[in-house]
């Protein structure tokens, strides 16, 4: 009985083990698929982020003269800049009828003077804003990167467990292969001693 005992333990921790192996495949599988669903779900963050971050580079010069007239020419050539451009010289010009200087040059320095201060507040306001963009992708990018940490401890833990897993079934045909052997030593010894023993059947 000890032989077919040892049969039918083994194929229970076969059972076992391809449950547990399953089981952690599962948890793994369901690992990746959340971390994949919210990559995909901040990717947009950061792209907005990588986007404004070159911009800021171009403002700054940090990419290089060329990169930097051009980020400047595109805050100047903007509707807002230029509406804002319109309306400061309109207000000017008004200001300056109502008191008769319209030709003095006083107003002129002033509009001289006007549009070179207004496109530097602009590029600044510009570049706070692009900050806002960047911090927020940079935060995105920061947590997909502490969610993929994560997911590769868990990832880990789950194949710790199919290890675990396939060593106890290696062990269970261990202990089939090591009983099986025991049985068959013991019936032998007994067919010896009944066979060999003083007294016994000749």
């Amino acid at each position: 009985m000890g032989f077919w005992n040892d049969i039918a333990g083994v194929t229970a921790a076969n059972k076992a083990a391809a449950a547990q192996k399953a089981a952690a495949q599962k948890g793994i599988d369901f690992q990746q698929g959340m971390f994949d669903q919210t990559q995909e779900d901040m990717q947009p963050y950061m792209d907005a982020g990588a986007n404004s971050l070159q911009q800021q580079q171009a403002l700054s010069g940090a990419l290089g003269p060329e990169a930097q007239q051009a980020a400047y020419d595109s805050v100047q050539n903007s509707a807002g800049f230029q509406s804002a451009l319109n309306q400061g010289e309109t207000t000017l010009l008004q200001n300056a009828s109502a008191t008769g200087g319209v030709r003095g040059g006083n107003t002129a320095g002033a509009l001289a003077q006007y549009a070179p201060q207004l496109l530097n507040q602009a590029i600044d306001q510009r570049y706070s804003q692009l900050g806002g963009l960047t911090q927020m992708g940079q935060a995105s990018a920061a947590g997909v990167g502490a969610q993929r940490m994560n997911m590769a401890n868990n990832v880990a833990s789950g194949m710790n467990n199919i290890g675990n897993a396939q060593a106890g079934a290696s062990l269970g045909g261990y202990n089939l292969q090591k009983g099986f052997l025991g049985d068959v030593a013991g019936f032998g010894l007994n067919i010896a001693g009944l066979f060999g023993a003083p007294g016994g059947a000749k």
